[in-house]
């Protein structure tokens, strides 16, 4: 009983300890660690209620006693209204289009104009992401300005476009039947909605860099949780090519020189943002991998989960009285508005890309492309915010470039190899 009373007495106490802005840490209730516990309990408001009503109709079998105007959406949201089928080849896309007697040219123009998309919707988002985060705005001579603090107003914009956009795109074009339970997109959903929250606040804590490489070598946990949730088992070279990506993110770590402004505690806690954004989407990846088993298009993905997202977060939004500050903080600043809407367009433009590049050219030249954008995003955000990167600290950079290159390489190679082998010899795994 003392446990709880003592740790929201310390929270004050470990806030004080991170030496941030004044403009960034107003009060303890701040803390990251406070607000990620604040939101989970407005997402365990809304979980826990519909966890007892899916028992609910499950234990009363209202899939066979169940009547009346409700049951249709009863049934889809708790029962589905198909059988898995067979696992798709491409583990969580459906099967690539083979260009039919297309011409060269007209391949040329399309993968210019995927890699193009690519690459300016979340260059573009990153560089906002950054300025969202890092910036004050309404900065006058006298006036220092404020930052914008609620990273999971964010995360709600960014969803309740990509719901629409998903949402329009499945009413327009000719799209499956769907037969997975929708409560099941709740549990991506909510991994998705934390690991985005954590991405969005660690960049109050380490440099945009940083955060890059971070994504870069979640390829370890992915793998491991690939273990866990799918029983998947890997080749040498991947657990090889992991394993350069752990040095070269560290050599950067490591030489990473020290800001005078941030002390430890505040390195640690980007730290552990970027690890709780690590765990979280790999978790959604895996978990979503495993949704796929249903007949679905990615669009039917999308749209699914970014239903779930606005639910969530617009609830713990309202109950901590969040949402109508947040909006006041737009009418405050209009600059913030257009960021802010910028972000939700590229986010959502880019998921689109995402699954059209994928469909057209397979996944290898997809992410050799989106390795190339992390590059990129890296030169830009220190082009354009200053930062600095070392000698070793360029060399980690460079390796861990390397090992993702080499891992796109082995992965087409092996696919190649797995077309050549007779029925029943294809490898255990997948890239």
């Amino acid at each position: 009983r003392f446990c709880l009373p003592l740790m929201l007495a310390s929270l004050p106490t470990m806030a004080a300890a991170e030496e941030i802005p004044p403009a960034l840490q107003d009060s303890w209730g701040d803390f990251w660690l406070f607000r990620f516990f604040v939101n989970a309990a407005g997402y365990a408001s809304i979980v826990v209620p519909g966890f007892l009503l899916i028992q609910y109709f499950k234990r009363r079998n209202y899939l066979e006693t169940g009547r009346g105007i409700c049951f249709p959406v009863i049934k889809s949201c708790v029962f589905g209204s198909e059988v898995k089928s067979v696992h798709q080849e491409d583990g969580s896309l459906p099967p690539r289009a083979e260009p039919t007697e297309s011409s060269t040219a007209r391949q040329v123009f399309k993968l210019a104009f995927c890699a193009a998309g690519l690459q300016a919707s979340y260059l573009t988002w990153g560089v906002l992401q950054e300025r969202v985060m890092t910036r004050t705005y309404g900065a006058t001579e006298t006036d220092p300005g404020e930052k914008f603090k609620d990273s999971q107003f964010l995360v709600f914009m960014n969803r309740i476009l990509a719901f629409t956009v998903a949402g329009l795109y499945c009413a327009l074009t000719k799209q499956p039947r769907h037969g997975a339970p929708m409560y099941k997109y709740s549990f991506a959903s909510l991994s998705n909605i934390l690991s985005s929250w954590c991405q969005y606040e660690a960049l109050k804590y380490v440099s945009f860099p940083t955060q890059v490489l971070a994504k870069a070598s979640k390829v370890i946990p992915v793998m491991m949780m690939g273990k866990l949730v799918s029983r998947k088992s890997y080749e040498y070279w991947e657990y090889l090519t992991a394993a350069l990506i752990s040095v070269g993110v560290s050599m950067f770590l490591l030489s990473s020189a020290p800001n005078r402004h941030m002390s430890t505690v505040t390195t640690f806690s980007g730290i552990v943002l970027l690890a709780g954004y690590i765990i979280f989407d790999s978790f959604t990846s895996n978990w979503q991998d495993a949704l796929f088993t249903y007949k679905m298009s990615p669009v039917q993905m999308m749209f699914g989960v970014n239903v779930f997202s606005c639910l969530f977060t617009v609830g713990s939004l309202l109950e901590q009285g969040a949402l109508l500050e947040s909006v006041r903080f737009m009418a405050r600043h209009s600059e913030f508005t257009a960021h802010a809407v910028l972000l939700s367009v590229c986010s959502a433009c880019g998921q689109l890309f995402i699954f059209y590049t994928i469909n057209q050219f397979g996944a290898a030249v997809f992410t050799i492309i989106m390795t190339l954008r992390q590059a990129f995003a890296i030169l830009l955000s220190c082009l354009i915010y200053g930062h600095t990167v070392t000698v070793m600290g360029g060399m980690g950079v460079a390796v861990v470039f390397v090992a993702l290159f080499l891992r796109v390489y082995a992965r087409s190679r092996m696919k190649k190899r797995s077309k050549k082998l007779p029925p029943g010899d294809t490898p255990v795994q997948k890239v």
